[in-house]
Formats: structure tokens, sequence, C-alpha cells
């Protein structure tokens, strides 16, 4: 037992017990000083008195030194090199000191009263205790101080040669046992109060690691997912133009006189035309959303016509795949954007439809409460229940590694999730693989009574007879608008610049002008159109045409306030736009 009392733990706890104990060394120096001057002062008489003024001395003077080396090291910092040396010095010096302590035995018990001989032990029994606190972080020099003390105290007892006395050293021998006892468990509890606080060190110098790791992993994803947002941006944008333009070419171009065989290229043609746009459509619907322009417009809405209308739309594309399409009629109202729950309902059904190959597609709609569930059923492959909500990431496909262009691109369900949580409608899927998918659209039941919902039309047999000014810095694009609002009736011009568009204004000042948003050197069309309206004046009827995606400048062509539509714009969507402008500048 005594080898375990005298093994020393290992250094770095080591130097912390050392630092307990030397801190502790200044708070006993001077109750030291006052108690061996009061023992002198007491105890002191004729026959004592030089002996007793020698040990106050020497005490004061032990307690002195001890004072300065635990200053010296404490100042010095304590270097685990040399613990094991430190804690050797320490237990010399502890022995002289215990000893000293005791020698007061040897200085007072001859000559003492039986009030001093009590006070006297009643002193040596309460250095020793006040020494377990001090000295116990470093078990050895708490051991060499008792016993030291007790050895020359019990030593003096028994040169008495009285009964009582040989007693009372007896029990200070059992007075030791009990010492060294109550010693060890605080050692051990100095210990591991000093391990705790070890492991807590390390455990946040590992979170602060750990943090760090991923702080730098997120701002890596950031600088990744900002680099996608960028590329396909930039890609979008430039796939926009020649695309754009295309559906320009084709709409002059369908006008003219052609062949049976050149009407089927030219269906043909707008068929590739339009399935490009769909899924650059599917792009720019994401990043409206991401970009937090689309701005809900909640009213009371019935939802048959718009059930109608999206099964006019996709009934052919589900017949075409030898599927089953059907929707049961509903008298529902709901309280929603009617716009978005058909952007909503319209990637719902297109991947049911997209991932069906036999039975069927159902949309059907219930009240539950105060909701109304819009439900769109198919037989189709199904989801694992792993990749139920992944389904709902951007990009992320399932049965597609091949990326077949028919499947799209991925963002449906995305830009569905987001229009719902924008729209505050639960949106959630119940599937089983092999056997199909419902997805659940949860809206409020409005008891308002709508208002009527007619679709506005416009003949494009009407000639437009107005003067147009574009402004556009991709010459295909200039070309392709010039063919086919001439071929509206239309006057034009068209510039690269706003420079040249205001060269242009001087000489015939246009009654509209388009321009694209993006335009070289930095510059916008929200640019353009201020320069030509200061020129024209503010009320000249004007319209943005953009091939952006990316969210910030989405956000910037949304704060303009001017008319907006996106590339690649349809040619219907143009005339009716054209059309609105003529009709409100009227």
């Amino acid at each position: 037992m005594l080898k375990n009392f005298l093994r020393l733990d290992e250094d770095r706890i080591l130097v912390e017990q050392l630092r307990l104990v030397l801190r502790n060394v200044g708070s006993s120096v001077i109750p030291g000083f006052l108690l061996a001057l009061l023992m002198l002062w007491i105890l002191s008489n004729d026959s004592n008195a030089a002996g007793l003024g020698a040990w106050c001395a020497a005490v004061i003077l032990s307690k002195l030194n001890m004072y300065l080396l635990a200053r010296r090291h404490l100042a010095a910092g304590i270097a685990q090199s040399r613990a094991h040396q430190l804690v050797w010095m320490l237990i010399l010096l502890n022995a002289v000191d215990g000893a000293l302590w005791g020698a007061l035995t040897w200085a007072t018990l001859d000559t003492s009263s039986m009030t001093g001989t009590i006070l006297v032990i009643s002193v040596v029994a309460g250095v020793l205790g006040s020494a377990m606190s001090l000295m116990a972080p470093v078990l050895p020099v708490f051991i060499t101080f008792v016993v030291a003390e007790l050895a020359v105290v019990v030593a003096k007892l028994w040169t008495l040669g009285d009964p009582a006395y040989n007693a009372l050293g007896l029990a200070g021998v059992l007075y030791l046992a009990a010492l060294l006892v109550q010693g060890l468990n605080s050692a051990r509890a100095a210990r591991a109060a000093i391990e705790l606080r070890f492991e807590n060190t390390e455990l946040v110098d590992q979170l602060r690691v750990e943090t760090g790791i991923a702080e730098a992993a997120q701002r890596e994803a950031e600088h990744a997912n900002t680099a996608k947002s960028k590329f396909l941006a930039a890609a979008s944008h430039d796939l926009r133009q020649p695309i754009h333009a295309q559906g320009l070419f084709l709409e002059v171009l369908s006008r003219t006189e052609q062949t049976q065989y050149q009407k089927e290229l030219l269906a043909s043609a707008r068929a590739a035309s339009e399935a490009s746009s769909e899924l650059l459509n599917a792009l720019l619907d994401f990043s409206r959303i991401e970009a937090g322009v689309v701005k809900p417009q909640l009213q009371a809405f019935r939802l048959q016509p718009l059930l109608n209308k999206i099964e006019a739309e996709l009934a052919p594309q589900a017949d075409a795949r030898n599927i089953v399409y059907r929707s049961r009629e509903t008298r529902a109202v709901v309280h929603t954007d009617p716009m978005l729950l058909e952007l909503i309902l319209r990637n719902l059904v297109s991947n049911a439809i997209r991932y069906t190959d036999r039975g069927g597609v159902l949309v059907a709609c219930r009240q539950r409460g105060t909701q109304i569930v819009l439900e769109v059923w198919d037989t189709g492959i199904g989801i694992a229940p792993e990749h139920q909500q992944e389904v709902f990431r951007e990009f992320h496909q399932l049965g597609n590694p091949e990326r077949d262009r028919r499947k799209g691109l991925g963002l449906g369900l995305a830009i569905a999730d987001g229009l719902a949580r924008m729209l505050e409608h639960g949106l959630s899927l119940s599937s089983t693989p092999q056997h199909g998918s419902v997805f659940r659209l949860s809206m409020p039941v409005d008891t308002a009574v709508p208002a009527a919902q007619t679709a506005m039309t416009q003949s494009k047999s009407r000639l437009l007879n107005a003067r147009l000014l574009v402004v556009d810095d991709d010459e295909i694009v200039r070309e392709g608008m010039l063919h086919l609002l001439r071929d509206w009736g239309c006057e034009c011009d068209a510039a690269e610049s706003i420079e040249e568009a205001l060269a242009l204004a001087r000489l015939n000042a246009p009654d509209v002008v388009i321009s694209d948003y993006r335009l070289r050197e930095q510059r916008t069309g929200v640019e353009a159109i201020a320069a030509l309206r200061v020129l024209l004046g503010e009320s000249l009827p004007a319209l943005l045409i953009t091939g952006d995606t990316a969210p910030e400048r989405l956000r910037e062509a949304q704060a303009s306030g001017i008319p907006l539509l996106h590339k690649p714009v349809s040619p219907a969507k143009l005339y009716r736009k054209l059309v609105d402008l003529q009709q409100s500048a009227a």
C-alpha cells in the first residue's frame, strides 16, 4: 500500500498537483508565523525560553524558505522535466517542517502545566489536520510531513515514561493511519478534478478543431454552391439566347408557304425548341424561388378549371405512354395563388406521367376539416423510404443514371416543394416501390365566391401597327425580333447599345421599347429604358426580356418595376404582352 502512496502520477498531472501545493503555501505562511509567535508568547517561561525561542525562529525560517521556493517556481512555471526533482525538494523541506512542528513537544512538555500540554497537543493535531488540505494533492509530500511530525511527537511522549502519555503516543500512531487513508482519498479527489479539467480542455480543443473543420467544409460547400449557381446562371443565359432567337425564326418561318414535308420538319424543329425551352424554364422557376422574387397573390380559387386545363395539356403525354389519365370533378374553392398552384400541380402530374410505364395517373381532391387535399396518384416505379426526402432535392432523379433528357432535370419536385413551402401548403409523399406513389398538397378552404376565371386571349391575326425599338447586344436575337415584329405589322429599329438606341430614338421615336436586361460593358436594360424615358418621356411603354437566372439579377430586374419576360419567350406570350402595353398606354 505504501508503494501505491508514493507512486507519482504522469508528468502533466503531477505539474498541476505541484501547482496546487505551491499555491497553498502562500495561504499558510502568515497563519504559521502567527501560530509560532503565539506559542512562544503563551508557553514561554524561564526554563524553556531559549529553546522555545529557537524553535519559533526555526519554524518561521522554514515557512519563509518554503514561501520563496513556491513563489519562484510559480512565477517561472513548472517544467514537466523538472517536476520529479521538485517533488523530492518538497519532500525534504516538509520533512524538516514536520519535524519542527513536532519539536514543539520537546521544547514545552517538560515544563508546561496540564493546560499548556493540552494546548501543545491540540496545536500539533491541528497542524496535522491542516496539512491534509494543503499537501494532499502530492501524496508523498503529505505523508512525509505527517510522518515526520508524528514520529517526533510520539518519541517525546514515550520518553516521558507516563502511561497516559504512552497511551497518547499509541493514539498518535492510530491518528497517523487515519490521516494516511484520508490523505489518499483527498489525493484521488484532486487527481480526478485535474483529469476532468484536462478532459474538458481536450474536448474544447477537439470541438474547436472540429468546428473549424465544419466551418471550412461549410465555406467550401457554400463556395461550391455559389460556383454551381453562377455556372448554371451563365450556362442558362448563354443557352437561352440562341434558343430564344430560334423560336422567333421558327415562328416567322411558320407563316410562310411550305410543302407538307417542310411542315413536318418545322413541327419537329418547334417540338425540339419547345422541349429545350421547358428544361430552361425549369431552371428559371427554381432560380426565381431561390432569389425570392416570387410573391404569392392569394385569393379564392376554384380548382376544377385548373384540373381541366392540366388534363387538356398533359393527357396527350399520358396517351403517348399508353397509360390512363383521369381527374375527378370537384367543386372545391381554395385560398391560394392560382399561378403558383398551377406550377406545382403541373410539376407533380408531369413527374407522375414521366415515371409511370403502366396503369395510369389520377388527380383528385378531398376535404379534411378546413383543408382541401389535392392528390396526384400514379402506378409508377414508386420510391423507397430512404429516398422519399431526397426526391425533393434539386437535380435529384431516381432511375435515370444515363440522364435521359426526356425525364427532365430533376427540378420539378424541388420547385413544387419550394413553392408549397412559400405558400405554406403542406406537401407530402406516400410511396411503395414498384406499386406507385401519391403526392398530397394541403390547402385551406376558402368560403368566398371567387372572381370569374377567364382566359384572356388575343388574336394573332390582328396587326400591332406600332413602332418598336429593340435593344439587344446579340445580333441573332435582334434579327429574329425584327423579322417577327415586322411580320406582326410593326415598324422596327434595333440597337446593340444604349448610345445607339438613343440615336435611333432621336430619328424615330418608338411607341414601345423592348430591351434585353444584360447588355455589354456591365450595363442593363433598366439603364437603357431609363435613358430613353429621359429623352422621350416617363410614359414610354417598355418591356424587359432576360435570359438571366442568377438570383441577384432576378431580384434587380424584379425591383425595376418594368414588365419582365424570360428567354426563351414564346411568340404568343410576347404578342400578348405587347398588346397589353399598347392597351395600357392608350
